[in-house]
């Protein structure tokens, strides 16, 4: 039997207004600095503040409140502001917050998707509450999206019309949280006219995996996030390999952080790849792992 990850997950609590709480996952976090002066940067994204050299590295500063809809960060405000330096999506990059709250731990069980009601607040992926207050999860792939568009040559993978026909019998499905990280995975299948099926979180996921088991057609490539509300995708790799009529699955963690992070927990818990969003072309390269791992078990 795999091991069990851990389901508690570090939250980085701060303030893009005065009263609402917004939060990212620790793991996503390289260090916090307080706010340090600036480089213009020509012809960016209004959000993009400036850059920042941190550590010999040079980082793009991104005003995190203006980039989700709430008043920019004025000149005034600069001072006490500080800056949370992130890997995320093969990127190094800068959120200015107005203020850091603190860092707490919380299990993924107790996120909850957000409601459907929170229109303008379009930047969520998950809701929790702490001491009777409500945190908001930031999709940081969608904000990333906006400001930092993906080329055209990460989006669209290219295959031989024999790995079609190979991938084309497979009971791929597709987990994430996050609306536009559904879209890239799949824009990325459409374009290679490849089918699938689509869940928007690990609860989901595992449901569809049993019902297409019980139909005697279960899921051949599951591609799952790994930061989800309710259950992540380490969990969901848990649960998958340690399910008789499940297990077979090719388990491809996809996820936002660093691959270096991710690797040894993601083989811990029975996932047989971890890869870092977002390259169609090495996902779709994955997936053919998964059909050579396929065949050469049923041989």
């Amino acid at each position: 039997m795999k091991s069990k990850a851990n389901q508690s997950q570090g939250l980085l609590l701060f303030h893009l207004s005065r009263s609402q709480l917004f939060a990212i996952g620790t793991l996503k976090i390289r260090e916090l600095v307080p706010y340090t002066q600036l480089n213009a940067l020509p012809q960016s994204h209004p959000a993009v503040m400036g850059t920042a050299t941190v550590r010999g590295q040079t980082i793009s500063v991104i005003d995190m409140a203006a980039a989700v809809g709430y008043p920019p960060v004025t000149d005034e405000e600069r001072s006490k502001c500080f800056i949370i330096i992130t890997d995320c999506q093969r990127m190094l990059i800068g959120f200015l917050v107005r203020g850091i709250d603190k860092i707490i731990e919380c299990n993924w069980r107790d996120i909850l998707s957000p409601p459907d009601n929170l229109g303008r607040n379009a930047f969520l992926t998950g809701v929790t509450r702490y001491q009777d207050k409500l945190v908001q999860l930031l999709d940081v792939e969608l904000l990333l999206s906006k400001i930092f568009p993906i080329k055209e040559d990460k989006r669209i993978g290219i295959l031989t019309d024999v790995q079609r026909e190979q991938l084309k019998p497979m009971n791929i499905l597709l987990v994430d949280d996050s609306k536009v990280a559904r879209k890239q995975l799949s824009d990325a299948l459409d374009a290679i006219n490849i089918s699938y099926r689509v869940a928007s979180n690990g609860r989901d996921a595992l449901s569809m995996m049993t019902q297409s088991a019980d139909d005697k057609r279960p899921v051949d490539i599951l591609v799952s996030d790994i930061e989800m509300p309710g259950l992540d995708g380490y969990e969901l790799a848990f649960e998958v390999k340690n399910d008789t009529a499940l297990a077979a699955a090719y388990i491809i963690l996809h996820t936002s952080l660093s691959s270096e992070i991710s690797v040894s927990q993601a083989k811990q818990v029975g996932a047989d790849e971890a890869l870092t969003k977002f390259d169609a072309q090495e996902l779709i390269a994955a997936m053919l792992r998964g059909v050579e791992r396929r065949a050469g078990s049923q041989s």
